[in-house]
Order: structure tokens, then sequence, then C-alpha cells
């Protein structure tokens, strides 16, 4: 950051998990030059470091916005950043370790495959979301079989030689061979 530009600090005191008092120390700067070259697009800078009552750094990260930054909004902005921050590296966590295969890195490939497998991945996303919202039979199977990956692999060797007519006679077929739903099996 420049030499000069005017900084802000904010230090609060504030109950974190645990019930443990941890000290939260905001800085922040307003159109702040994204990179060093002089036509850089201005942005405001803010930062948070989070430490136990030992001085020990828990957590330390930095943000920018197009918002204005003051005193008032400050922790509010932080934590939005951090949670949008959870949110993304949850869900891509999930297309990268449960069964979609995506990569940092994915598909470098000539024009446009990679925003073609990334789109294509991200709908298979999106069906199987839909699908445990409103198909209870796939629900009942995805239980039974487990992890996201195991039930791709069931799908993927029934579907290799074996031809079903529709969704549902699959979802049926799998709940038969599973024992489950209405072909669960009674235990006297």
């Amino acid at each position: 950051m420049e030499a000069g530009r005017d900084r802000h600090t904010l230090k609060l005191r504030v109950k974190g998990q645990g019930n443990s008092w941890e000290h939260h120390q905001y800085r922040w700067a307003q159109a702040v030059p994204l990179t060093g070259s002089d036509d850089a697009l201005k942005v405001n800078w803010c930062e948070v470091t989070i430490s136990d009552g030992e001085g020990e750094v828990l957590y330390r990260n930095a943000f920018i916005t197009d918002w204005k930054i003051t005193a008032d909004n400050v922790s509010g902005l932080v934590a939005a950043g951090r949670a949008r921050w959870k949110i993304e590296n949850e869900n891509n966590n999930v297309l990268k370790t449960r069964g979609y295969h995506l990569e940092h890195n994915f598909g470098h490939g000539k024009k446009h495959l990679a925003s073609l497998l990334m789109t294509m991945n991200l709908l298979a996303f999106g069906l199987h979301t839909l699908l445990d919202l409103t198909d209870e039979s796939y629900r009942l199977i995805r239980s039974a079989v487990g992890a996201r990956r195991k039930f791709f692999q069931h799908l993927e060797a029934l579907t290799t030689y074996l031809h079903f007519q529709s969704w549902e006679r699959l979802m049926d077929f799998m709940m038969r061979g599973l024992e489950i739903g209405r072909y669960a099996v009674q235990k006297n």
C-alpha cells in the first residue's frame, strides 16, 4: 500500500467460539490502486486480524470492495466477505472431491473447452441438487449407497450393461436391488 495513504484502524473485543474473548483489528483504506500502474482501478481495501487473549493470531485476511468502508460498516463487510469465501470454498470443494472432477486448471483445451466442461459440471451439480430436493427415490438410494461418488459408480455400472426406459425405472431397479422403499424387506 502506498505510503501516506489514509489508513484507518478499529479494534474490537468480541466473544468468539467457546465463549472466549477475541481481539479483532480492522484496517482499511479508500481508493487503493489495484495494480502498480498509473491507470489502475481504484478499490476500497480492508483487512482483519483476529487474535486470542494471548495475542496468537487465529485468522487474518484482506478484502477489496467498491463499497465505502467506515468504522460503522467494516466489521459487517468483513463478515460478509468471510461468509462468501466460505460458501465458495465449500461449493468448489464439493465440485472437486465429490465425483465431479473439477480442477483449478480445468480444461486447458483450445477456445471454449474449459467453459464447456465447467458448464456441464455445474449443470450436473444443479440437476443432482434438484433431484435431492424433489425425488424421494433418489434420496433413498443416495442414503443407502452412501457417498455421491459411490452412487455415480453404481449408475455407471448399471447403465453400461442395462438399458432403462426411464429414470423412474432405473430408480425402481436400484431400490429393488437395495431392498429399500417399497421393496424394503420386512424383518420378523
